[in-house]
């Protein structure tokens, strides 16, 4: 069996004017990632990224902490889904959403919550980038050609939103379960499937054992 080792980017900066791009805690999660990924001599035959900022920066940090240089292939049917874009549509059609929107990061990713609801319902009317089964697509495409690649073991950098999406597929579960497995992904944890080229298996979900939150529970992010 070949093993994916699906990686959430570390923490963005929230609340400033440019999301995607690390804070210093997130280049700090990404780099111990790495020295603990050496620490378990994992090595890995591809290394691939989402196209966006925040998942360069934290494959940069892995190989950093891993003290090792790779080629890093880019996948943009590995990034997010556009909540930002998502959220101003379902506002204009719900405006109970504007202050969700407009809070803090407790409201903004509890009104988050509904607008996903409303995305997979397809209950967002107008003009979006991606409706809900064309992301649902996109992420099953990913995922297919990395069962396909002939790597025994690959690490992928993306976000929580297509962890949670490839997580509820592999185990066919309802699309409720992607949002709320979507929502409560930490910053650079690390989710591991086994496959091969019928079959895709869940192994762990969610796992941050290089952030010791017994001694560093700063270090537990979800932004």
């Amino acid at each position: 069996m070949a093993e994916l080792y699906l990686v959430r980017h570390g923490q963005a900066s929230f609340g400033s004017d440019d999301y995607d791009r690390l804070s210093p805690l997130g280049v700090q999660q990404s780099t111990r990632l790495g020295a603990y990924l050496a620490a378990q001599s994992l090595r890995f035959d591809k290394l691939v990224t989402g196209s966006l900022l925040r998942h360069r920066q934290t494959a940069q940090g892995i190989l950093s902490g891993m003290r090792e240089a790779m080629t890093v292939e880019e996948d943009p049917d590995f990034d997010e889904y556009d909540f930002l874009g998502l959220y101003r549509a379902a506002a204009a059609q719900y405006p109970e959403l504007q202050a969700e929107m407009q809070g803090g990061a407790r409201a903004f990713y509890r009104g988050l919550k509904r607008v996903l609801q409303l995305w997979a319902k397809d209950a967002i009317d107008g003009a979006l980038d991606e409706r809900w089964e064309d992301f649902q697509a996109r992420v099953a495409r990913a995922r297919r050609r990395i069962q396909l690649s002939g790597c025994r073991r690959v690490l992928v950098v993306s976000s929580g939103g297509v962890i949670g999406a490839t997580t509820q597929q592999v185990l066919d579960a309802p699309a409720r379960a992607a949002i709320e497995l979507n929502l409560q992904i930490y910053n650079s944890s690390l989710s591991r499937y086994v496959f091969h080229a019928e079959a895709f298996s869940l192994g762990t979900f969610n796992a941050t054992p290089h952030l010791h939150p017994a001694q560093d529970a700063g270090l537990l992010t979800y932004g």
